[in-house]
C-alpha cells in the first residue's frame, strides 16, 4: 500500500519485481535499519518473464519489501518489456513523487545496454522529478510541488553500470543489513530457476566492497554533483594512496 504524504525518506523505484533488491537492496536495508524510512514502487509485475506468474512476482516483491522494511506499491507504465518514454508515464511518477516527498531517490541507470525497461524507467523518473517541482503542470495541481534533494541511479547488473559517472560507494557490511538483503533476494524463489541470485548480487558486493576497504558496498551513480557542507564527509575514499 502506498504511504501517507510526507512518510518516506527514501523512493526507490524498480522496473520489475526483484530489480531493486538485486540492484541496490542493501542500500534500502540499510537506511530502514538506521530509522529511515523507504517506499518502493515497481512498474510492472513480470508479465514477460520467463519464470513465475504476475500474481506469483507480485506476491515475492511484497514478501522483499517486508524484508526490506519497506513499503510498496505498483504503477500500470505498459506491461513488462513495453515501457514507453511518453508524457503520461512520466506524470504517473511526478505523482508518485510529491504524494510521498522524499528527500532522496534512487531509481535504475539509463545505460542502454541492458533491459529497456531499466534505461526507459530510469529517464522517466530523472523527467518526473523536475515535473514534479514545477507548479504549474497543470496535470498535478492535485498535490503541492515538491523538490528532492538527489537522484542516485543503481545499476541491477554491472553492464549497466554508467562508464562516465563516478560511483559514490555505500558501505552494506553490516552483518543484520546482509541479512535482510539476502532474504529479500530469496524471496524472489520464482527467478532462482534461472540462477542463483542470492550468490551473484552477494558476491558483486563482496567484489565492489574489496575495492573500498570494506566487506560489501553496493555503488550508486549521482544524477547531479554532490554537494557537502564540509570536508569531513570526504575524508574517506575507496582508493588508500
Amino acid at each position: 500500500m502506498p504511504p501517507p504524504e510526507s512518510s518516506a525518506t527514501l523512493l526507490v523505484f524498480g522496473a520489475h519485481p526483484d530489480d531493486i533488491e538485486f540492484g541496490c537492496g542493501g542500500v534500502v536495508a540499510l537506511e530502514t535499519r538506521e530509522g529511515r524510512s523507504a517506499h518502493l514502487v515497481l512498474g510492472s509485475r513480470g508479465e514477460a518473464g520467463t519464470n513465475g506468474t504476475p500474481d506469483q512476482r507480485a506476491l515475492e516483491a511484497q514478501r522483499g519489501a517486508t524484508a526490506l522494511g519497506a513499503t510498496l506499491e505498483f504503477v500500470d507504465l505498459g506491461g513488462d518489456a513495453h515501457f514507453e518514454r511518453t508524457v503520461e508515464n512520466t506524470l504517473k511518477l511526478a505523482v508518485i513523487i510529491r504524494r510521498v516527498r522524499p528527500s532522496v531517490l534512487l531509481a535504475p541507470t539509463v545505460v542502454e545496454n541492458q533491459h529497456p525497461d531499466h534505461a526507459r524507467l530510469g529517464a522517466m523518473v530523472r523527467d518526473a522529478t523536475r515535473l514534479a517541482r514545477y507548479g504549474g503542470v497543470v496535470e498535478l495541481k492535485g498535490l503541492p510541488p515538491h523538490t528532492i534533494d538527489a537522484l542516485h541511479f543503481y545499476a541491477v547488473s554491472p553492464d549497466a553500470e554508467p562508464r562516465d559517472i563516478s560511483p559514490v560507494f555505500i558501505d552494506v557490511s553490516a552483518p543484520e543489513v546482509i541479512e535482510a538483503w539476502t532474504a529479500a533476494i530469496q524471496a524472489h524463489a520464482s527467478q532462482a530457476k534461472t540462477r542463483d541470485y542470492a550468490d551473484l548480487v552477494l558476491t558483486r558486493a563482496h567484489a565492489n566492497g574489496l575495492r573500498c576497504g570494506v566487506r560489501h558496498a553496493v555503488p550508486l551513480f549521482p544524477n547531479d554533483p554532490p554537494v557537502f557542507e564540509s570536508l569531513a564527509p570526504l575524508a574517506r575514499a575507496a582508493r588508500r594512496f
